[in-house]
Order: C-alpha cells, then sequence, then structure tokens
C-alpha cells in the first residue's frame, strides 16, 4: 500500500500526466522535487495554484499537481496573471515556474515588478541557457562563448538571475542545480515557508541542444552527412545527472552531456542570507571565478506583502458577495461630498 502523509493523500496524488519532456531534462528533476515538497508538507493539492507561461519549462503546470488549478499565460506575462489571481484569493498557495527565456528575455519587465511588489509567490526559474522550445536558440542567460547549433557564438554578457532579483528587491533569493535533488528539495520547502517572492534560479541542464556540431554524434552532423527524405528530429534518451555528497563550503566540477564542465559552489552553513550587502558581493565573486553559487543567497521575511500593502479583507475578494462589495449610501454621500 502506498504511503500516505498527514492528510491521508498519497505522492501520487500530487503528480500529473507522463512528462513530455525530453529524458533526462533537469526540468523534470525540478518537477519531482516539486512534487514530493508539497506532498512531504501535508499541502493540499487543491490550496495550491499553478502558473507558468512559455517555454519548456512553462508546461510544468500539466505534469504536477493534477488536482490544483493552474494557468498556462503568455510568453513573459505570467507574474501578471499569477498577481490577479492570488489577489483574488490570497488563502492559495502560489507556485509559479518559469524559463529563462520566459522570464529574463520577453518577461523581464514582468518579473522586475513582481519581486518589488513581494506577492506571495513561489516563482521558479529552470534556467538552461538556451530557448529550447523553439529549437536552441541562445538565451539571456547564454554565458559569453556559448555555440549553439543554429547560433553563432555569444559574445553578450549574461543576465545573472539572482542578481536581477536582488537589484528588484526580493525578499528570498535562492540558487540550485537540478542534479542536486537534496538542495532543491530544501530550497523549495524553505519557499514555501516565505510569505513573499521566492525566487529560485534553478540551472538545468538541456539534454538536446548542448551538444557540440563538430561532434561525430550531433545531430547537426548527422543532417549533414545523410539524405534525408523528410526534416524529422529524433532526441535520444539521456540519464539525469546528478551530483552526491555534495557538502557545504565545497566545489565540485559537473560534466554535461557535451562534454563541457561547470563548477558549483555550495554556500557554507554559517553564511548569513540576511546580509544584504553580503549577498550581493558573493554574487559578484562568484561570477568573476566563474562559479554557478548556490543555495539560499538572500532572505528578508518582515516586509510587507502586496496583500499586506494594499490591507485586503480576511475573506477572499472573490467570495465577496453583492452586499459586502456596494457600498452603503452614506458612504456614497461622504465620497461625493468630498469631491466639492
Amino acid at each position: 500500500m502506498a504511503r500516505t502523509n498527514n492528510i491521508g493523500l498519497s505522492k501520487s496524488d500530487y503528480k500529473g500526466p507522463p512528462t513530455t519532456l525530453c529524458q533526462g531534462c533537469g526540468h523534470n528533476s525540478i518537477l519531482s522535487q516539486i512534487i514530493s515538497a508539497c506532498f512531504e508538507m501535508d499541502m493540499a493539492p487543491e490550496d495550491i495554484v499553478k502558473f507558468s507561461g512559455i517555454g519548456c519549462s512553462s508546461k510544468a503546470p500539466t505534469y504536477m499537481l493534477n488536482r490544483s488549478f493552474g494557468f498556462n499565460g503568455l510568453h513573459g506575462r505570467m507574474p501578471a496573471i499569477a498577481t490577479g489571481a492570488l489577489l483574488g484569493d490570497p488563502t492559495l498557495k502560489g507556485i509559479a515556474m518559469s524559463g529563462d527565456g520566459d522570464s529574463a528575455s520577453i518577461g523581464m519587465g514582468q518579473f522586475k515588478h513582481v519581486m518589488r511588489r513581494n506577492l506571495p509567490l513561489v516563482y521558479v526559474i529552470a534556467n538552461n541557457g538556451v530557448y529550447g522550445l523553439t529549437k536552441g536558440q541562445l538565451s539571456a542567460t547564454s554565458e559569453v562563448g556559448l555555440t549553439l547549433k543554429k547560433q553563432a557564438m555569444n559574445e553578450l554578457e549574461p543576465i545573472d538571475i539572482c542578481l536581477e532579483a536582488m537589484a528588484s528587491n526580493a525578499t528570498f533569493v535562492a540558487r540550485a542545480f537540478a542534479g542536486d535533488p537534496k538542495q532543491v528539495k530544501t530550497l523549495i520547502k524553505a519557499a514555501l515557508h516565505h510569505n513573499g517572492t521566492a525566487i529560485l534560479d534553478i540551472i538545468s541542464p538541456c539534454v538536446t541542444f548542448n551538444n557540440a556540431d563538430s561532434s561525430m554524434h550531433s545531430y547537426a552532423w548527422g543532417r549533414e552527412n545523410k539524405t534525408p527524405i523528410h526534416d524529422l528530429s529524433f532526441i535520444p534518451a539521456r540519464d539525469e545527472i546528478m551530483i552526491e555528497d555534495f557538502e557545504e563550503g565545497t566545489t565540485q566540477d559537473v560534466t554535461m552531456h557535451d562534454g563541457s564542465t561547470i563548477r558549483l559552489q555550495k554556500l557554507e552553513r554559517d553564511y548569513d542570507p540576511t546580509d544584504r550587502i553580503a549577498a550581493v558581493q558573493i554574487i559578484e565573486e562568484s561570477r568573476a571565478n566563474n562559479l554557478l553559487l548556490t543555495g539560499l543567497i538572500y532572505v528578508e521575511p518582515e516586509r510587507l506583502t502586496l496583500m499586506d500593502t494594499l490591507n485586503l479583507p480576511e475573506e477572499p475578494i472573490n467570495r465577496l458577495k453583492e452586499k459586502d462589495l456596494r457600498p452603503a449610501p452614506e458612504t456614497m454621500k461622504k465620497i461625493n461630498a468630498a469631491m466639492f
């Protein structure tokens, strides 16, 4: 018999239909940890609402929390949808999943403003440095020197999601690597407890568009050295990249599917995530040293949320009756009198 949590639900009650993302995609690992976190925290799926924009990562609402309401919005416009929904019913817990293209390019304006308003929302960015859904173009987070199959070498400095979050006065900023599921789940749980916008920048390798064109095992080489009757793409299954025994304060090199290497550094246990100046400094230092810093970088638990700022009533707005919304005649007289 399947194990149940304290509200009588099994883990399958938190899942969705089978994923259609590429096998080995880091996004699948992130989804698994969201499912596990909600199950272990005894959260009722009906009390969670899901949001996303457009992209591989934004297909997430389909593959998790099947009993929760969800909304897949326009490219880059997810924060506006989330703001309206959560203002309508602040009793719900919002989980949003986006990507580096969805948030750091077309959606940068909305990304910045949702942090400024401190909307209570877990905002996950599955960051793979490419546009995976539209055949692997460079994205705003692509590193300098990256060459993709359909693009020339990237010569522009990348946008650092965590640095942008700090500049936008976010109250919870963290970074993780999809292949470190223990840390990812821990940070998701912390974000779900945070009363405000929690930004999780999760580095999530793309198994399809990070392979070198010069390799005889690459898709581009195969297309150029055969005579096809149709232009079909085949994506072979890959194992998800996982790391083990990654202790606090240590650095670990991780090899990607194309043979390239990224260097991860996990924050030390005694690091103070409430020190804003130190948080900005450590992000800049990691960038200068070509390190991907992981862990809870910054948290400010006391800042008022958008709901507090607007002084919303205890009863959710979407449940108020006409008599609650219609001003009394005496109130209208006072309003009209104040106009003269």
